[in-house]
């Protein structure tokens, strides 16, 4: 049984609030969408045929909102909707709560995107925000926050800039948020992107913090020496099983869900020994039981 806690959902509206049109989205081998609709199907029959139960779509652009609203409403059964929020933006808490009255469960945080230090008191507004909605509904609601090493692939085919700024992704950062909303629950993405370290040293302290798996955590070869199954290891011993999120990272098709990086993971848990019942934990009931589903 498997949930994936991460998967872009690449939709018309994405591209096109990057500038790319259907040729240039072409032109690299991708399969530019039709629609939403056309897109949340493709999903659905991908997961279907990978035998994944449900899965996280990610709204990669802070105005793609929308896209997949419609693709979890579509699809309730199948996905939780995450979305990208700016919260430097005058409008961010606004703009965060209608997503999250659209049915959204996750609000995604990206400070070397939109530099800004994730202990700022704006992010703090973000988790005020979900605090509050997590008391007042029975659906929770996560937060999301990208730190460590940023790249973004398809806005390095498509040669458009990326001037993001590293130092702003510090997991140590979110340690007041986390303790301030003991409810909230905080997700890292790709164990920390790089900064496993300082992303376990929060995970720690704070029982709230989840770790994702995603990616192929190519952020390894900053380390000499270390390894997937040294990452796992680690992390498992300094948070267990039950803080772990499988996530691929997939996004565009034809690829679609990328078996790789599950296969990836498999074999690394089984190399270092970790039994079927961790395993189900990080495959799939972490994520259910985060989400209700």
């Amino acid at each position: 049984m498997i949930n994936d806690a991460h998967i872009h959902f690449f939709s018309p509206g994405f591209f096109a609030g990057l500038g790319a049109d259907k040729k240039a989205i072409t032109a690299l081998g991708w399969e530019h969408p039709d629609s939403v609709e056309a897109l949340a199907a493709r999903w659905v029959g991908e997961l279907d045929n990978c035998g994944v139960d449900k899965a996280a779509l990610i709204a990669s652009l802070p105005g793609d909102v929308d896209s997949v609203a419609k693709a979890v409403a579509m699809n309730e059964s199948r996905f939780v909707g995450f979305f990208m929020l700016d919260p430097t933006r005058e409008d961010a808490v606004a703009h965060a709560q209608r997503a999250l009255d659209e049915g959204l469960r996750t609000i995604c945080l990206f400070p070397a995107m939109h530099r800004y230090a994730l202990h700022d008191e704006r992010v703090g507004r973000v988790f005020e925000l979900a605090a509050g909605r997590r008391g007042n509904t029975v659906e929770p609601i996560a937060v999301f926050a990208h730190c460590g090493v940023l790249s973004v692939g398809v806005r390095k085919k498509l040669n458009l800039p990326s001037a993001y700024v590293m130092r702003f992704g510090n997991p140590l950062d979110l340690h007041g948020h986390a303790l301030r909303h003991p409810n909230v629950s905080i997700v890292i993405p790709h164990f920390g992107a790089g900064m496993l370290r300082e992303a376990l040293m929060l995970a720690d302290c704070c029982p709230n913090v989840y770790l994702d798996t995603s990616s192929s955590n190519s952020w390894i070869k900053y380390t000499p020496g270390l390894t997937l199954e040294q990452v796992f290891k680690t992390a498992l011993d300094v948070v267990g099983p039950d803080r772990l999120l499988f996530g691929t990272d997939s996004s565009f098709f034809p690829r679609g869900w990328n078996r790789e990086v599950y296969e990836r993971q498999k074999a690394a848990l089984k190399s270092i020994g970790v039994g079927d019942g961790a395993q189900q934990s990080i495959f799939h009931d972490n994520f259910a039981r985060l989400f209700g589903s």
